[in-house]
């Protein structure tokens, strides 16, 4: 299963960590994800949604 918000498609991000010496690592940012109990068309459905959709209202909690 891939780390993937379900509502806005929001997932992991690649870059590199910078230290003082300018030396570069490769490092991955990855979404706040939450299990959530939601209606889908009049269905109950378990979704993998981020935070920020969480907390907009763009789903509905059972």
């Amino acid at each position: 299963m891939s780390r993937k918000c379900d509502i806005c498609g929001k997932s992991t991000v690649s870059g590199n960590n910078v230290s003082h010496a300018h030396n570069k690592t490769k490092r991955v940012w990855k979404p706040n994800l939450v299990k959530v109990r939601t209606i889908v068309n009049g269905s109950k459905k378990t979704l993998r949604v981020c935070t920020r959709c969480l907390r907009s209202g763009k789903i509905v909690k059972i």
